[in-house]
Order: structure tokens, then sequence, then C-alpha cells
């Protein structure tokens, strides 16, 4: 008997591999319980279809979503739309197995144990073991067998249909030269949107266009409310320290303002790190030089510019700033802080390589006095009593405005608050100052006219709306949508106008064959594309489908007018590049391959149908349509 884990051919082998791949990931695909994965309605025991003596039920169908949303083959979203595809499925496998055992095709129990083996959830599983596993999922050891055995005789017959598949050395260069093959365009590009500011329409025009689409044209809900606003930064300026609370917080916060030992210094470096070891004495001599010119009197900041070669400092005539103990290595951080303000160094060395080194500022561990601190501390008493400020001011402005809506303006304005007005806004728009926000928007439209709204967090700030007008959405008179009609009108015109103008253009390149006389004619540019492949793009058009037909044409050859997106194009064949056949050898394999498997693919899928319509033919495979529309009824409405 013909051995289903054996074939000759490497195509049958690739396919194969796929189909057993999904055994481990379909065994289950009639016999997990559903657990609503589709709406049951009391009918898990409708037939959907008859093959030979067995039933393919709803239950099955429940299975079989149930399957593929538990190993994630397919978004719950998009199930509604695969049912229909994966029911068919679901019968149609069934069909091949009835044909197959049909034909004497069966598995051995050797067989099935192999098959066994190889899936990773159940090789290693001892007997006990395995049947508790099934029974977790409602299965049974000699119904999952069986529909496994099920699979591998499908595949047996599938195998069979499939050795036949072969691809022609012809097939193979054709397709080398299809992919490989590329061309160069030279064209010219009519666009609306570049026309369209030529469009100068009447106020007739408009009138016209906008009475026969009036019904196009709703202006929708809109709201007029004024909204006080707590702005952090007004706010922040209205808050007010005394000496007495800042030198509280100084006193009860002395250890914040401790600052310990410190040294201001500048150096210049000469690396070594990296470098070949006979040229470090070098480096010191130079070093050493350079010490001597600072030494005598010599620019320490320009040296460093010039010589050190500390990327950090370098720019700034080698200065550091002040540092701390810790923040330098052990040799560094001892001279500078072992010198003199203004003193320098001589030459000493670190891992990095050789420095001069000079103390400009020094300061001993203290504590920084108040006068020196006080205008930090004001910050920070601000920012830590600014948000529960805010909230304060909007909330009483807030309780205020509710029981005075009329008197919103004099309560801000007492508050020290802010009034905007956001005119016949719709939901969603920009607010002033605010920009768009949806908590704020969605506020503003739950409101009724005249209600006070809640305070709403909106771009750092806390704004409290009060609703003054609404205005129904109703069809819009002319004056409210002109620009509308307007830039409708334009778009509209300007595309008739393209393509007249492509059209004459074609014709004329078509009669002369000049691109350079199209361009002077409708004041075009001429663009020339790089050389482009079936799969690659047009550079500055898009996508070389859109120009299929042009691989087949000799250079020279006018390819007329082509819609490329919104614009449309003027083109020439300029230039063909043939495949270079020195690569062909590299891309045979892959080629090959992928012809045999786009083949066997093919062929797979007509050998299903064949028996599919044989069977129904023969009367041993009914379908009840009417039972898979409720099913997919059902499951669209849930």
């Amino acid at each position: 008997m013909f051995d289903v884990f054996r074939s000759r051919d490497k195509a049958v082998r690739i396919v194969l591999g796929g189909l057993l791949g999904l055994v481990a990931l379909s065994m289950l695909i009639y016999l997990i319980p559903g657990s609503g994965g589709m709406p049951s309605s009391g009918a898990s025991t409708e037939v959907i279809a008859e093959v030979g003596k067995e039933k393919v039920t709803t239950k099955d169908v429940q299975q079989l979503i149930q399957e593929r949303m538990a190993s994630r083959q397919v978004p719950p979203e998009m199930m509604q739309y695969l049912l229909p595809q994966l029911i068919d499925q679901q019968i149609a496998d069934r069909a091949i197995a009835y044909e197959a055992q049909r034909r004497g095709f069966t598995v051995s129990d050797a067989e099935l144990a192999n098959t066994l083996r190889g899936m990773p959830n159940v090789a290693s599983m001892p007997p006990d073991q395995y049947r508790q596993y099934l029974e977790q999922m409602g299965l049974t050891v000699p119904d999952f067998e069986n529909n496994l055995r099920k699979k591998l005789i499908v595949l047996r017959l599938q195998d069979i249909v499939l050795q036949g598949v072969v691809v022609s050395p012809q097939e193979v260069e054709q397709e080398f030269r299809r992919r490989n093959e590329k061309i160069k365009i030279e064209y010219a590009a009519f666009d609306p949107a570049k026309i369209k500011d030529e469009v100068k329409p009447t106020e007739g025009d408009l009138r016209a266009t906008f009475a026969v689409s009036r019904n196009f044209y709703t202006i929708p809900e809109t709201r007029t409310a004024r909204l006080v606003v707590a702005d952090p930064q007004v706010v922040a300026q209205m808050l007010k320290t005394s000496d007495e609370e800042l030198q509280g917080y100084y006193t009860a916060h002395k250890e914040q303002y401790r600052t310990p030992d410190r040294v201001k210094v500048r150096h210049i470096l000469l690396m070594t790190q990296g470098k070949p070891k006979e040229e470090v004495a070098k480096i010191k001599t130079k070093a050493e030089d350079l010490l001597k010119q600072v030494k005598g009197g010599g620019d320490f900041a320009a040296l460093a510019k010039q010589y050190s070669e500390d990327p950090g400092s370098k720019a700034n005539g080698g200065d550091l700033g002040w540092v701390v103990r810790g923040q330098m290595v052990k040799n560094f951080e001892a001279t500078s802080f072992a010198l003199k303000p203004n003193e320098i160094s001589n030459v000493i060395s670190t891992e990095y390589g050789f420095h001069i080194v000079q103390a400009l500022e020094k300061q001993d561990a203290r504590v920084q006095p108040f006068d020196e601190v006080k205008f930090l501390i004001s910050g920070e008493l601000k920012k830590n009593v600014l948000n529960e400020r805010m909230q304060s001011l909007a909330d009483q402005a807030r309780a205020e405005m509710s029981k005075a809506p009329q008197n919103t303006d004099q309560i801000a304005a007492k508050l020290g608050l802010a009034v905007l007005r956001a005119e016949k806004v719709k939901n969603g728009d920009a607010l002033p100052l605010i920009g768009v926000d949806k908590p704020l928007s969605d506020a503003i439209f739950g409101l009724k006219k005249g209600e006070v709204g809640p305070v709403t967090q909106a771009g750092g700030r806390l704004v409290v709306p009060i609703l003054d007008e609404v205005a129904a959405p109703h069809p819009a008179e002319f004056a409210e949508v002109e620009g509308q009609v307007r830039d409708r009108y334009q778009s509209q015109e300007a595309l008739k106008i393209m393509a007249d103008r492509a059209k004459r253009a074609a014709d004329l390149l078509a009669s002369t064959g000049d691109m350079k006389l199209v361009a002077k004619t409708f004041n075009a540019e001429v663009k020339t594309t790089d050389f482009f492949g079936r799969q690659g793009a047009a550079e500055g058009l898009g996508s070389a489908s859109y120009f299929e037909s042009a691989f087949t044409k000799p250079a020279g050859t006018i390819i007329g007018a082509v819609n490329v997106g919104p614009q449309t194009v003027v083109a020439r064949l300029a230039d063909k590049q043939s495949a270079d056949s020195g690569k062909m050898l590299a891309e045979r394999e892959s080629i090959l391959l992928q012809l045999k498997s786009k083949k066997a693919e093919e062929r797979s899928q007509l050998f299903q149908d064949s028996i599919m319509t044989k069977l129904v033919q023969e009367g041993k495979v009914k379908v009840h349509r009417d039972v898979i529309n409720r099913i997919l009824a059902r499951y669209r409405s849930a």
C-alpha cells in the first residue's frame, strides 16, 4: 500500500508537510464540544449534510468554530465571513474521506501509532493520561482516533492525485524572465488636484450645483457654550506665599539644601586609550610640553580647544563645571580636590590618558543659606498646592454657576478664571484654547440648554462648561455650505478637464510619438522612472501593476492614458531590461518549488471539486442549504 509519509516528488512532500501540519491543529475539528462559539438556539442536532450514511450536524459546526477560535486561526470578528467556507470545507473533507474509504484506503494501527507519536500534545503521554487528556475536552479515544484515521486516508488519496505535478524547464525559465525583466517608462501626469485651482465657478454655477445635490448637504447639530477655565499658569500667579511660610519650609527641610564638597575644574586630555603602547611615551611628552605652555602663561581654554581629546569638554575650553566626589575616576578626583583655586596640576595619568587639571573654584560641604534657595522654595510650595487650588476654584465656580447660571461671567471674574466662548461647534470640533478633546466635547453635547456641566480636565486645564444654545440638525442653506459646494464643483470639473486633456494628450502622443510635444502642448512635466519589475513600483506613480501590459511590449510602445490613483498618466515605454540569465541558476530551485506548490494547490482544489460533484450526482452527498442559511443568519445576528 502507498505510504503517505514517502513521496518521490519534492513538491508533493511540501504539500503533504503542510497538510500533515494541519492534522495536529484540526484533529479535534469534529469532536470538541461547542461552548458558545456559535448561537445554538436549540439547533444542536440539525443536519447540515449527509455523506453516505454519516451526518454532518450543527454540533459539528460548533465544534469547528470552537477549534478555530481556540487555536486563534481566525479572529472572532472575521468568523461570520469565513463560516460559509469553513462549513463547505468540512463537508468536502467528509466527502473525500468517504471516497477514499470506497476505494479501499485504510490506516493500520501501526501507522496510526506512528502519527500519534509525531504529535507533541500526546506523544509522550502514557495511556491513562492520554485518555484523561481527551476526556477533559469531552472526547473519547475511539472517536478521536477514528477521525484521525480519516484525515490520514484523505491525505493518502490527495497524495496520489498530487504525484503527477510536473513543472517543465520552459515554465521555470518563463517565470524567471517574467519576474526579472524590467521596464522604464516616460510619462506626463495629469493631476486633478493641480487642475482644481483653474476652475473658476460663478455664483450661478454653484447655486445650480447646490440645487441638484442639496440633499447631500446637511448641517449637524451644533452647540454654543461658555467654558470657564482654570489655567495652571494663571492660577500659579495668583498663589501667594509669605516669608514666614517659606522660612518654615526651609527650616523643616534644611537637609534638602545641603551640598557636598565640590570643585569646579577644567582639563586638557591627551588620550592613550585604544592607542598602541609604543605611542604612549610620545603622548606624555606632548602633554608635558602643553603643561609648560600653560604654566608659562598660555591660555588654558584656547589650548584645551585646540589639543584636548575629551569630546565632552573640548568645545568649552576643557570646562567640566562643578563636580563632587564619586563622579570621576580615582586619580583625577584626588588631584582635583587637592588643588587650590586656580592652581594647575602636573601631568597626571588615568585609564583614559594624560591630563592637565586646573581647579577654578572650591566649595566645602555646607547648607545653602535661606536667601539662596528662597525662590526655589516658593516654586516648590506653589507646585504642591497648585492642583489642589485649581480643583478648589473649579468646584467653587461650578457650585455658584449651578445656582445662578446667568452670572457665569461675573463668577469667573471674581475667582480669576477665564471665560471662553465655543460658537456653534459640532461634536468633535476643536474648542477654543483647548483643541480637540473628546471628553469635554461629550460633556457639552450631554447638557441641556442652560445646564452647567461637570468639571472636566482638558488640555492640562480644568474646564466647567455651560450650554447656551442648541441648533438642531437641518438641511443646509446655500450660504451655510457655499465653501463645500465650491470644493465639490471644482473637484468634479477638474476630473472632467483632466480626462479631456489626458485623452487629447494620448491621441497626440499616439500620432507623433513625441513626448516633448505633448508636454509643451499641455504644459505638463515629462518624467522618466527608474527601471522597475512586475513585483516592484514605478517611481513616483505606485504599483507596477498599473503598467502590467507594458511588460509584454517592445521599447518605444505608446502605453497611452492610464489611471494611476487619482491622476491619469500618458506614457511611453522608454526602455526594457531583459532578465539576467546568469542569475537563473541561483533562483531556479525556489521558482521550481513555488510553481509546483501553486500547481499542487490548483490540482488539489480540482480534485476536491470533482469528488464533491461526483458524489452529489450519485446521491451520496446531500447538502441542506436551508439549514446552513439558518445557521449563518443566527450567527450573524448574535
